[in-house]
């Protein structure tokens, strides 16, 4: 699960990692309102107005409907002008930019609406940084990651410029030592009062990873102020949906807006699915058989369009709910199902394959391949229905078969 950038600020800043001074918006008014108090309250004359979704990348991104507009603003007039002069530009923005659709690299062509702002105080900057902590699921421990390179695509950095990214383990029974964060900020080339305000910063943000089960905690940039403080300039959070249940008030902060509606659907329906961008739309039962029918079905020239495992004690109202998200999906031109009995019984899969049809209706060609429990029911199933579908011998003839009928 992922939050907003001023969600992660608000977690960090109760942990005692510093940030800036900011408020969350989800109107115009609330936008305007923010402005003065930020000034008054930081003594800094500038704010900085931020779209928020589950994106990066939103500095240099731009809005669909305002193409002059990005996603990330500064707004000086307050340093001339007062804050009436900040409000007012922030009016004239915010009016911009809430509700309209922002582009980013990370949103594809299709961008994000945006339904909130964050409204920050400006600050003085010495030197932009890039850190995180991120979990290295192959050794099963977070790992701090932290580069020169802030406020740049760490993707590039890495592809690129390799060298500049170092890295520390850290140990799930101590947290992040001491000597480590003395070693990263000395990679970083940083010293004297910022070098401890930055080990500070590194062992606090370690120990907030452990203690709130992220996956990722990403800050680009990190800053060192002129005055030698360290602040997370931005901040992203991304947690372990399995460990959900210990943070409630974490779970709270979802935004079902930001998700997709196919994905959300299939999650409150108990279903694992995850959109692709072939044209192939799969129906599995069993992470590793659905990841066995992907990969058959690009061996023979063809790309899914989706991974969905409808698990191994899914009722008909589930299949039904999966096969209306894959036919929901526009670039598909044909679905494979490939069910093998265990847990799963093949009658229930084909009762909710014709529940489905009649529901939705079929408008593209279907492949159908069932082994093991009460397979001749299911078969049977199928076959008085009425449904026009090719039936498969096995996982590559089925893979075949629906290339052949999409081609």
């Amino acid at each position: 699960m992922k939050i907003h950038e001023h969600q992660a600020k608000q977690l960090m800043a109760a942990r005692g990692i510093p940030v800036p001074l900011g408020r969350v918006a989800r109107s115009v008014d609330e936008a305007v309102a923010a402005v003065r108090p930020l000034i008054d309250e930081s003594g800094n004359s500038v704010v900085v107005l931020k779209a928020q979704i589950h994106a990066g990348g939103r500095g240099k991104g731009t809005f669909k409907e305002h193409p002059e507009i990005r996603g990330v603003n500064i707004i000086t007039a307050g340093i001339e002008g007062g804050p009436s002069a900040a409000e007012e530009r922030v009016r004239e923005l915010a009016q911009q930019m809430l509700g309209s659709t922002l582009v980013t690299a990370q949103t594809g062509d299709e961008g994000k609406q945006v339904n909130r702002l964050y409204v920050e105080q400006g600050v003085d900057i010495a030197r932009e940084l890039y850190l995180a902590v991120l979990l290295d699921r192959a050794t099963s421990r977070n790992v701090v990651m932290a580069s020169t390179e802030g406020g740049v695509e760490i993707e590039r950095v890495a592809e690129e410029t390799p060298e500049k990214i170092l890295r520390a383990e850290v140990d799930p029974a101590i947290g992040l030592a001491s000597f480590q964060a003395n070693e990263l900020a000395h990679g970083l080339d940083i010293e004297g009062e910022a070098a401890r305000n930055f080990t500070r910063f590194v062992k606090s943000l370690a120990d907030a990873a452990t203690e709130l089960d992220t996956d990722l905690i990403e800050i680009n940039p990190l800053v060192i102020t002129t005055d030698g403080r360290v602040m997370a300039l931005d901040g992203k959070m991304a947690f372990d949906d399995n460990a959900l249940y210990r943070h409630p008030d974490i779970a709270d902060m979802r935004d079902e807006t930001e998700e997709d509606p196919a994905e959300l659907a299939a999650k409150n329906a108990g279903l694992n699915y995850i959109k692709l961008d072939g044209t192939i739309g799969c129906l599995v039962n069993g992470a590793g058989l659905a990841m066995a029918t992907m990969d058959t079905i690009k061996h023979v020239g063809g790309e899914p369009a989706n991974f969905l495992d409808v698990g191994g004690g899914a009722t008909a109202d589930q299949v039904t709910t999966a096969f209306q998200i894959i036919t929901a999906d526009p670039n598909v031109k044909g679905i494979f199902v490939n069910i093998f009995g265990g847990i799963m019984r093949c009658d229930v899969i084909a009762t909710g394959i014709v529940e489905a049809v009649e529901r939705v209706g079929l408008e593209v060609p279907l492949v159908v391949r069932l082994e093991g429990t009460n397979v001749e029911q299911g078969k049977q199933i199928i076959e008085e229905s009425g449904l026009k579908v090719t039936n498969a011998d096995d996982l590559r003839d089925g893979a075949e078969k629906i290339l052949e009928l999409t081609a």
